[in-house]
Formats: C-alpha cells, sequence, structure tokens
C-alpha cells in the first residue's frame, strides 16, 4: 500500500541496514528443483539476525512456475530456532511485513523479541521463526531497481493544475515504468513474475524446503494479502495464521488506493485536532481547522520557496503522510511542524529536509519497484489516463491531502510493461482457525477489510481496536492484543466467534501521546528512523 515500502526501505538506509544489491546472507544453498527439499543454513550477515543466532540461506526457486525446470531465482530466508524442548515443538512460522515490497528477512528478530520483552516468550520458544525477503527484495537474487533517485527533490508538484505539470508526471511515470524493463534481461524476465501468487508459491517452496507439511503465518498490512491467497491455494498448508490490518481482496489495487485517500485525509484531520489540543505546546492553532490551514498554507508556499531547495510541496507531504499511519509518530511530526512554522531556523530545515529523505527512501527505489513490479500485474490497472483523472479530481475534491500524491505513486501502472494477470479469489473456508486484527480507524488498509476477511474466513475471529488510528501494530506493547496472539500460537486458544456482531474480541488501542514543554525540542532524524524501524517490525 501506498508508501509503506518506502518508508521501511528509507529507514532500513539510514540505519544501516541492507538494502538492494547489499547481500544479508551468507553463501548457502537449498535444493533444487521445485524448491521441495533441505535448505543447507549458513551463517548470516545482517548484524541484527546474527546477533539473534539466526542461520541464513538462499533458497533456489522456479522463476516461473509453469516451467518448473527452467530459469531459477533465489529467495533470501532466515531462521531463528526454536528454544523450547523436542515435545514442546510447534513447527515452522513464516513473517511478512508488508508493502508489497517489505523485507521481511529479519523480521523475526523483532517478533520475537517483542514477544520476550513483554514476557509472551513462551509463544516464542516454540517455533522455528522464518524470515524471507520475497521475490526481487532486499537479499533475494535478483532485485529489483529501476530509478533509484526516483524520489528526487526537483520534482513538480503533486497536483496537476496546469498541462505543464501533467504532462511532466505522466510522461516521469512512463520513464520509470521503461527503466524497469530495460535495467537488465533477468530483471525484465522476473518483472513477467512478480505476481502475489508467484510469492505465494515462493512461500509454499520455503515450506516444502523445510520439510514440514504445515506453517503458521503472521503477516501485516499487503502480508495479510499474502495470507489470504496462501490459505486459498493451499488450505491444507495452513496451522494457523494471523493477519494484522487486512486488505480487502475485493479492492485490489486501483480501488483500494483510493480507499485510502479518504481514510488519510481523516486520520491526517484526527492529527491537525491533536495539535490544537496542545497549542499550548506546538503554537499552531486552537481548533483543527486553524492547525489544517497553516499547514496547507505552508504546502502552497513551498511551490514557490522550497526548504533548503529541497522540500516541497510533494516532500512536506510525504514527510507527514507518516502521521496517518502511526499515532506514536506525533510527537516528532508535531515538533518538526511547529518548529519550522514558528522559527524558520536553519536547524528546523535541516531537519525537515533529514526527514524527507527518511519517508521518500532517496537513492534506493527497490521497495518502490517491487511494490510497482506486483500491484501492476495482480490485476489490470485502468488505462485510461481519463479516468484515472476523474476519479483522483473527484476523491481530491473530499480528501485532498494525499489523493494526488498516491495517483503519481502509482502511475507508473499506466504503463508497466509486464502483462496483468486476474486476481486470485479468495476464499478462507477451509482454515480452521485464525486470528484477524485490525484498529477501526486504520487508513492503510481500512478497517472494512478486515470486517469481510472474517466473513469469508467463517473460523476466524477479529480483534478490533475502536478508535485506533494505527497500521499493523501488534507486538508493539499493548497486553490486551499482544497476550491474545501469544495464547493462540502457544495452543490455538481464540476469543470466542460472535455470530451476531461485527467483531470478536474488543481490545482498547494503545493511548495518544501526551506532549510535555519539552516535546518541540526532542525532534531528530536519527531517533525518528529509529522509531520508524519498530513501527515497521524491523529491528
Amino acid at each position: 500500500m501506498r508508501r509503506l515500502v518506502v518508508i521501511a526501505a528509507a529507514v532500513s538506509i539510514l540505519a544501516g541496514g541492507a538494502g538492494a544489491g547489499v547481500p544479508a546472507v551468507a553463501a548457502a544453498s537449498a535444493s533444487p528443483g521445485t524448491g521441495a527439499g533441505s535448505i543447507h543454513w549458513g551463517k548470516c550477515t545482517d548484524p541484527f539476525l546474527v546477533q539473534a543466532h539466526a542461520s541464513c540461506a538462499l533458497l533456489p526457486v522456479p522463476l516461473n512456475y509453469s516451467d518448473p525446470s527452467g530459469p531459477k531465482i533465489k529467495i533470501a530466508v532466515s531462521r531463528i530456532k526454536h528454544t523450547s524442548s523436542a515435545k514442546n515443538y510447534q513447527g515452522i512460522i513464516l513473517t511478512n511485513p508488508g508493502g508489497p515490497g517489505g523485507s521481511g528477512l529479519n523480521l523475526n528478530v523483532f517478533l520475537v523479541g517483542a514477544l520476550t520483552a513483554e514476557h509472551l516468550g513462551a509463544a516464542a520458544a516454540d517455533y522455528d521463526w522464518i524470515g524471507f525477503d520475497p521475490r526481487g527484495v532486499g537479499s533475494s537474487v535478483p532485485a529489483l531497481t529501476c530509478e533509484p533517485n526516483y524520489f528526487s527533490p526537483d520534482r513538480q508538484s503533486y497536483n496537476p493544475t496546469s498541462k505543464a505539470i501533467l504532462t511532466y508526471w505522466k510522461t516521469r511515470s512512463a520513464k520509470y515504468a521503461a527503466a524497469c524493463e530495460t535495467h537488465s534481461a533477468a530483471q525484465a524476465a522476473l518483472l513477467k513474475n512478480m505476481t502475489t501468487v508467484d510469492a505465494v508459491r515462493d512461500m509454499d517452496s520455503i515450506r516444502q524446503a523445510l520439510g514440514k507439511s504445515q506453517i503458521t503465518y503472521y503477516g501485516f498490512s499487503y502480508g495479510t494479502y499474502l495470507g489470504q491467497v496462501y490459505s486459498t491455494l493451499f488450505p491444507s498448508h495452513v496451522r494457523r495464521i494471523i493477519l494484522d490490518s487486512n486488505v480487502d481482496p475485493r479492492h485490489v489495487w486501483y480501488h483500494a488506493n483510493l480507499r485510502q485517500d479518504v481514510a488519510f485525509n481523516r486520520n491526517v484531520n484526527i492529527w491537525f485536532a491533536w495539535l490544537a489540543k496542545y497549542n499550548n505546546v506546538y503554537h499552531l492553532g486552537k481548533t483543527e481547522r486553524d492547525v489544517r490551514d497553516r499547514w496547507y498554507a505552508e504546502q502552497a508556499t513551498l511551490v514557490t520557496h522550497p526548504i533548503l531547495g529541497q522540500v516541497g510541496p510533494d516532500e512536506w507531504t510525504d514527510i507527514f503522510l507518516t502521521a496517518g499511519y502511526f499515532q506514536q509518530t506525533w510527537l516528532q511530526l508535531g515538533a518538526a511542524f511547529a518548529n519550522w512554522e514558528n522559527t524558520h531556523s536553519l536547524k528546523a530545515a535541516k531537519n525537515l529536509v533529514a526527514l524527507y529523505k527518511g519517508s521518500d527512501g532517496l537513492g534506493n527505489d527497490n521497495g518502490f519497484a517491487v511494490y510497482n513490479a506486483v500491484q501492476c500485474t495482480d490485476v489490470q490497472w485502468p488505462l485510461s489516463w481519463a479516468k484515472w483523472n476523474r476519479d483522483n479530481t473527484r476523491i481530491n475534491s473530499i480528501a485532498p491531502f494525499e489523493t494526488w500524491g498516491n495517483a503519481w505513486f502509482n502511475a507508473p501502472c499506466l504503463y508497466w510493461p509486464a502483462p496483468a494477470t486476474t486476481p486470485t479469489t479468495v476464499n478462507g473456508s477451509k482454515i480452521s482457525n485464525a486470528l484477524l486484527i485490525d484498529e477501526r480507524l486504520d487508513a492503510a488498509t481500512p478497517f472494512e477489510g478486515s470486517e469481510y476477511v472474517r466473513s469469508i474466513f467463517p473460523h476466524s475471529v477479529l480483534l478490533a481496536e475502536p478508535g485506533g488510528t494505527t497500521h499493523a501494530d501488534s507486538l508493539s506493547g499493548n497486553l490486551c492484543v499482544d497476550g491474545t496472539i501469544a495464547k493462540y500460537l502457544e495452543n490455538g486458544t481464540l476469543p470466542p466467534r460472535k455470530p451476531n456482531a461485527p467483531w470478536d474480541k474488543t481490545c482498547k488501542p494503545l493511548p495518544r501521546p501526551v506532549p510535555t514543554g519539552s516535546s518541540v525540542h526532542n525532534l531528530s532524524a536519527s531517533s525518528y528512523s529509529s522509531l520508524l524501524r519498530r513501527l515497521h517490525g524491523l529491528p
């Protein structure tokens, strides 16, 4: 979904993690063919995986599963072994952070660490925790890249208020799509085999390579769609499944993004109201409207006067989009906004530039390339610009915060070189148990998606957090949520399903932050990148 994967890729760079073209696994091998066989584990080079005493491997899988004896690609896989006794061992658990395009190779480090820190370690001890980079991502081979500096600060305004701006963005999008195909012959071949179904078949190849008849699966955001499709294609191989912040499979992917625009506009207005509530700290306005007007006035000014020549109206939007994802960012983003508005100092300007670079992933487009490669081929997007223009103009009239930015984020799909396929019709009727989790005001994957998935997974239960605006935040310190997960992992226990209710269990979301007088002085790009890594399930 929009931006999530780019943020994750960017903070990986800021924190010194592995990105596209930087292998995080040492030399290792696995049985070739369809993926069945034994992985021969080797050493990891990712420092977080090394610290967790993990093992790593590159698993050969078919480039095209309709030609299993044909060319191979390699999927980067990691394993943190169970620490319980053999009698308590419960098999493997595969994990995915979302995207599409998010690196999940060391997600297992975060999940095991979070359970242990919350004294729920028994839920972690009984499993072999498997992280992996999906095909095209991170340390998998090859890793996609098209134009690393696509989000450079020389971009024109997202809002196509003139024919020249419209031509600029359509041309820029077409050139990006073309660059993806012409990068290399190997990449051009991979682009034709980058659907969600391809990634799901890779997941089953991992299962086969580990010699297991079933997997437990834990997916976030787009990772829930991977879990939904896996449950449809391989239901007998699912033991337990946790899906946090569910994609609505009815709307992949064009309409899902339009629905996001409305939800993010709502959430950023909630953040503006929060800033107004603490006007004694931030001095940005006493009402939601006051703060909102000030934010948009600054955006308009940046069209002709970008901050340090780098933060224009696009970058301004991209920086503050994260407030719609995670309320944990509200303090630091509030400080960034207030420091600039109230001082216009060089320090405040430099912080905004650093936040832009962290948000947009300048210099590494692996996440963005994979995002497009998957979404543009999972389903045929409209090929008529007139339809895009009508739909986005209509949505922008009621939700101007990110609508046009989101449209251009997805616009390479107008020109994508690889052919589109037909989405899988998701069916969870053969899955005997599943835990669904979502906050009621989730913007990236609106809550209606979780309600629908509950309806087509008749043996699932949905845990809802009314009033919560944060996306995919399980195992983030909410003991009501995290304790439910732990019980399910330990012994399969789920809350009872309530046939006549829209969800089955209610947990209060984590409380919204309360700023102090010093809050506006506690911003640093490095601390913010660490926060984003934690929110994205990265060590």
